[in-house]
């Protein structure tokens, strides 16, 4: 299944319910800009390779491009999400189930950017998702015990292969360099970190995009009384539309974001925020082709600890990193409570 963009403006004008939907899905894209994209360009922002303006530029393109491209070779990541939870057979129910997840995320995501804390919007996506599902089914019934495999094994890939890629990225780059003139290579690993961050933006793209977008479509398809469509088409307007609002949502809040990733948790040079790059980017990548939806902030700031922990452990402010563990330890069951909590009070109002 899949919608033009006609079709959608026009029911958009006479369901209300799809209104109200895409309106809080949006909002849910638009504070992921806030809170997961500006990790993306964190790093290369901090090492002054490039301007917060040309950044958020560079990442709107990079993220447009990673979605219609990996979109194009691999849609298993929207795929995994759409199919999730089941919120059952009566679509009325099922919608206010999902508008009660929207507002949960929102509200979690908004509470962790406030303190400037890098939160996981794919972490907190599912646990919304999740905790609504369990409120309208009354129990476990509506969890799909395989996909969530998926996000487990992506907890451990994301957190283990990104400090370890970064660690070695960071070793091997030193390795590679040992006999040039540090001066020499400056100008180099610039032009090299901005590479980096439009790959981490590319990546970003390529993952996050893809699952929001399979939620927006399991809306719109609920709001037109359909709750059992398993397969679908993502169209291009949908990619465009999700690429802007990431976009707008980094340039709004971002470089609170980028202070705690980039400068508050490691001093980085040059070499070591090209370094997490490589290995947030490489990270993500396996992970897109494989289907398995991680988080971008996990990734991107696992891989600056492993650079980090490179040249020595004291380098890394772990301070910083407890904080940044503790919201990502918290999000599932919190943000999977206020998911809880919001549809039940959503299902007795409507």
């Amino acid at each position: 299944m899949t919608i033009s963009f006609v079709d959608f403006l026009s029911q958009l004008s006479s369901n209300l319910p799809l209104a109200i939907t895409a309106l809080l899905t949006l909002g849910v894209i638009l504070v992921n800009g806030w809170t997961d994209a500006p990790n993306a360009i964190a790093t290369c922002v901090s090492t002054r390779s490039i301007g917060v303006r040309a950044a958020i530029l560079m990442a709107a393109v990079m993220n447009f491009a990673g979605v219609l491209v990996m979109t194009a070779l691999n849609a298993t990541v929207a795929q995994t999400i759409y199919n999730m939870v089941d919120f059952g057979n009566e679509a009325g129910q099922s919608l206010v189930a999902l508008c009660a997840a929207m507002v949960a995320i929102v509200a979690w995501a908004t509470a962790a950017w406030a303190f400037g804390i890098p939160t996981s919007e794919s972490h907190a996506l599912i646990a919304g998702l999740s905790g609504a599902a369990i409120a309208l089914h009354g129990g476990l019934g509506g969890i799909n015990g395989a996909e969530w495999a998926k996000v487990l094994y992506g907890l451990v890939l994301s957190t283990v292969l990104g400090f370890g890629l970064g660690w070695l990225c960071a070793k091997g780059t030193v390795l590679c360099c040992r006999s040039m003139d540090r001066r020499h290579t400056a100008g180099f690993f610039r032009w090299a970190q901005i590479g980096g961050g439009a790959a981490m933006a590319f990546m970003h793209g390529a993952q996050d995009g893809q699952k929001f977008m399979g939620v927006f479509l399991l809306g719109i398809f609920l709001a037109q009384g359909n709750a059992g469509a398993g397969e679908f088409v993502i169209p291009v307007w949908l990619m465009l539309l999700c690429s802007a609002v990431m976009a707008l949502g980094t340039s709004i809040g971002g470089y609170r974001i980028i202070k705690s990733v980039g400068i508050d948790m490691v001093k980085l040079e040059k070499y070591q925020g090209f370094s997490a790059d490589l290995a947030g980017a490489g990270c993500l990548l396996i992970s897109s082709l494989t289907g398995l939806p991680v988080s971008t902030t996990h990734t991107k700031t696992t891989a600056i600890m492993g650079v980090g922990a490179a040249k020595r452990l004291s380098s890394v402010n772990w301070g910083v990193v407890k904080e940044m563990i503790l919201t990502w330890v918290l999000t599932f069951p919190g943000c999977g409570l206020i998911g809880w909590l919001m549809a039940k009070l959503f299902i007795w109002i409507f």
